[in-house]
């Protein structure tokens, strides 16, 4: 079993950054892929970033990639999404994910956090 935890959610202003954190406990396989998912209120769970244990390689929604930066640590089993010139739009409950074969499909992955509010304010 792994279990994930994210932090580092808030409340920022727009224009602001945050940079989210997820550790990882439990089964950790050397291959798993983490990744970051995100769901706005009546809206369905969208893909942001993922990054590869391994390589290191990352694949991005390409609407998220010139502000979002997902990053890891292996050491620490962790990964962080730093976030910046921040919009109201971006408001969210965010989510990070693993699994064996993550992709930008929410169902390719194994275990899911519990989640961080991200609140931008205009």
């Amino acid at each position: 079993q792994v279990r994930l935890v994210e932090s580092g959610g808030g409340l920022v202003q727009a224009g602001g950054s945050l940079r989210l954190s997820c550790a990882a406990s439990g089964r950790i396989f050397s291959n798993y892929v983490m990744g970051w998912f995100r769901q706005a209120p009546g809206k369905e769970r969208e893909f942001i970033a993922l990054i590869n244990r391994n390589d290191f390689s990352t694949y991005y929604n390409d609407s998220m990639k010139a502000r979002f930066t997902i990053s890891r640590d292996n050491a620490k089993n962790a990964v962080y999404l730093q976030m910046n010139s921040l919009k109201p739009e971006d408001t969210a409950v965010y989510y990070c994910a693993t699994g064996i074969s993550g992709s930008a499909y929410a169902r390719s992955y194994d275990y899911w956090g519990q989640g961080t509010q991200v609140t931008v304010s205009s």
